[in-house]
């Protein structure tokens, strides 16, 4: 399998890091110094130049930031087999009204993508959901929705999670150093903490999780009851929802 991915950045990287070892790899973009600095990490690819480059037949990766994607496919000829779209707030129709293919596709991956462990939302045309699935699953772990609707909630939670998360995180660190503990080692045991909730949340339900930590008038319970009367859940929700309505109106700019 051939795949030309537009832009070298972030998600270009870890798509390439991924990729790489499968695939064959074109990197196309207009600044030569970053594609060289790509081909000193990748030897395996080949790098091009975007001006007047023709997509024709070609399965296309879209890296680009979305303010710049008329200005990037205006420089391509030719009509694409594929397009796969990991731009934020671009639509389907969108994409199709500046790049002409056979089938369009868009990602949604998160900022675990730099260390393969993205959770990717994949939508568009069905006769690619298996080639997509398989372009997003060498960065982590994928799933396939039905509409770009539910990408946008997706967006919501996967997309913006880390940033959630990493509230959590600093948060709970910061509990740690106000009761006393050194600031690195409140780092670390944090960091030790979401480590090994990756595997508990993948095998068992929150609930459940929740209860079998939370023993009758025990510590667990007591810090529980002071997150909820901080209306921590309730916030949660509405971090959710807030995300989606911007992903929807992005969506519409």
């Amino acid at each position: 399998m051939k795949l030309t991915i537009i832009g070298y950045g972030k998600m270009a990287t870890a798509l390439i890091n991924g990729l790489v070892d499968e695939c064959e790899i074109e990197v196309v973009g207009r600044d030569s110094y970053k594609l060289n600095a790509l081909k000193d990490i990748f030897p395996k690819i080949e790098t091009y130049s975007i001006e007047n480059f023709d997509i024709d037949d070609k399965n296309i990766i879209l890296c680009v930031k979305p303010q710049v994607l008329s200005e990037v496919t205006n420089q391509f000829s030719g009509m694409a087999n594929s397009i796969f779209s990991v731009l934020a707030g671009t639509t389907i129709n969108s994409l199709k009204e500046n790049i002409k293919a056979n089938s369009y596709i868009r990602f949604m991956p998160n900022l675990g993508a730099t260390y393969l462990k993205s959770m990717t939302t994949v939508t568009g045309d069905i006769n690619r959901r298996e080639l997509a699935l398989d372009i997003a699953n060498s960065i982590g772990n994928a799933i396939w929705v039905n509409s770009e609707k539910e990408l946008d909630i997706a967006t919501a939670v996967a997309g913006s999670g880390p940033a959630y998360l990493a509230l959590v995180a600093e948060a709970l660190a910061d509990g740690a150093v106000k009761e006393g503990l050194n600031r690195d080692l409140a780092n670390e045991l944090v960091a030790g903490l979401f480590q090994g909730f990756g595997e508990l949340i993948k095998n068992s339900h929150p609930a459940v999780i929740k209860d079998s930590v939370m023993s009758p008038a025990g510590t667990t319970a007591s810090g529980y009851f002071a997150l909820e009367d901080g209306s921590v859940r309730s916030s949660f929700i509405k971090a959710v929802k807030s995300a989606n309505d911007r992903a929807k109106e992005l969506s519409n700019i």
